[in-house]
């Protein structure tokens, strides 16, 4: 078509001949190229190089805007070598990932920015499971009435965090997270009433899911820790012939080559103290806990027979020597425990804290571990928790920034990020010691609120409706 428009054009444009000097085209194409590398490069009239070290130096929260501006900076701000400079440059930030469950089938992920004060959404996690795995009977779970006394497991399992009929509903439900190599991983769970091997890694600069190699065994409810940049699974639960059986076992994956490998399982040599046959097959081992401390892991542990949990200490992982130890009687007999005996603790600036729940609903305790005295003592005699009854999971703990923070959810479905600024110059609080000005709230918080040995700060807000916290994690990108 456009050779037909050019031959009816006017008869004198195709007799028209201009002469071009050899200087003209060479300045032409010299225009040209110029022209050409401007619109290629990040910023006009900059070189490359030095745009990344200006785009590097940019609060990330900025990422999520430039990288619409063309295709080559969504590149850029999706390139493991910008990253890898601002960790040089010392520009990494530390986000916290929230993990919550809507309603009774789904799970959804939610980030918090600390320094803008900025929430976002996740891509959702994807709803792919094995197919050898959801192909195993569905009509297990509803025959477990009829198995055997081990079925007591069952309703433990769903009794423990309050879920009816999740395992049949909700792929993940029981999963697993950790935070390794400045990626999220998601292992395990439930799906359709079996126990899953699968393994998920969310990519905070790819901003996208993958999977990842699966663990050598089917878990539920297993705990996770990190150790020399290794990601730790110990525990949980898995599907046998007579129900769910709790798992001694443990391995560790390597994100650098992708790979599992095998750790001595835990010995649970208090379990195997019972005084009879009765109580050992009556009393089933489970890992309660699990923190990373002083290079070592630190996993509680509890007998249980529904809706009975009996602590029994613990047992610690040293990576050095490859082997298990009992864990200090101190240490493991004063753990706080919350709902049906798991533990909640983080490590913060090297020290050990845990929460301790009171029988009130709008209070807790933070513990910190001794180890020169090996107790536990009180830091802070009361955190400001409102009314949470029917919530499942109403607060976890977190430690970024070199604080501790706790995340809360109130009855009017307001998820509170707190910081607890602690008084270095005061000692241990007592029980009764109130860490709060009297009257204050998170209703009236105005940000801050004030005691003898702490500051709390709200630093993030947020109505997330009618849902429920299941865990978190800190990710330093």
């Amino acid at each position: 078509m456009g050779g037909i428009l050019s031959l009816v054009g006017p008869r004198s444009r195709t007799n028209e001949y201009h002469e071009v000097s050899p200087n003209d085209t060479c300045k032409r194409q010299r225009l040209s190229s110029c022209t050409f590398e401007e619109r290629q490069r990040l910023i006009p009239n900059l070189p490359d190089e030095i745009s990344i070290q200006i785009i590097a130096r940019l609060p990330r929260i900025c990422y999520f805007d430039i990288r619409l501006v063309s295709r080559k900076w969504k590149e850029t701000v999706r390139s493991s070598e910008l990253f890898k400079l601002r960790k040089e440059l010392g520009r990494t930030e530390e986000w916290l990932y929230m993990l919550t469950k809507i309603e009774e089938d789904k799970l959804s992920w939610h980030t918090f920015d600390p320094l803008s004060k900025k929430w976002l959404r996740l891509p959702q996690m994807p709803n792919v499971v094995y197919e050898e795995e959801s192909s195993k009977g569905l009509s297990w779970f509803w025959m477990l009435n009829m198995v055997g006394p081990t079925i007591k497991i069952a309703d433990t399992i769903r009794g423990w965090l309050g879920r009816k009929n999740s395992f049949d509903q909700m792929p993940f439900c029981g999963c697993a997270i950790g935070a390794v190599d400045g990626c999220l991983y998601v292992l395990g769970g439930f799906y359709r009433s079996t126990t899953m091997r699968c393994v998920w890694r969310f990519d905070p600069i790819q901003n996208a899911w993958s999977e990842v190699r699966a663990m050598s065994a089917s878990r539920a409810y297993c705990k996770t820790g990190i150790l020399n940049n290794k990601l730790y699974v110990v525990g949980g639960v898995s599907r046998g012939r007579g129900g769910l059986i709790p798992l001694q076992s443990a391995e560790v994956f390597e994100p650098s080559t992708g790979t599992w490998s095998q750790v001595p399982s835990m010995p649970f040599a208090r379990a195997q103290a019972l005084p009879t046959a009765f109580l050992t097959d009556m009393l089933r081992p489970i890992a309660t806990g699990l923190t990373s401390y002083m290079g070592r892991l630190c996993v509680s542990q509890s007998l249980y027979s529904w809706p009975f949990f009996v602590d029994v200490g613990g047992e610690i992982y040293d990576p050095e020597t490859n082997s298990w130890d009992d864990m200090p009687i101190g240490m493991g007999e004063g753990w706080p425990a919350r709902q049906a005996g798991t533990k909640l603790s983080v490590v913060v600036d090297g020290e050990l804290y845990a929460f301790d729940p009171s029988s009130s609903l709008d209070s807790g305790k933070i513990k910190v571990y001794d180890q020169g005295e090996d107790a536990w003592k009180v830091v802070i005699g009361k955190v400001p928790i409102h009314d949470f009854a029917g919530s499942e999971s109403p607060y976890l703990l977190a430690g970024f920034h070199g604080k501790l923070h706790v995340i809360t959810k109130d009855v009017n479905h307001e998820i509170t990020v707190l910081r607890a600024d602690l008084c270095s110059n005061l000692g241990p609080l007592s029980p009764s010691s109130p860490s709060l000005l009297p009257g204050s709230s998170l209703d009236h918080f105005d940000s801050v609120a004030e005691s003898d040995a702490v500051v709390w700060k709200a630093i993030g807000t947020r109505d997330f409706g009618s849902v429920e916290l299941v865990g978190c994690q800190v990710i330093d990108v």
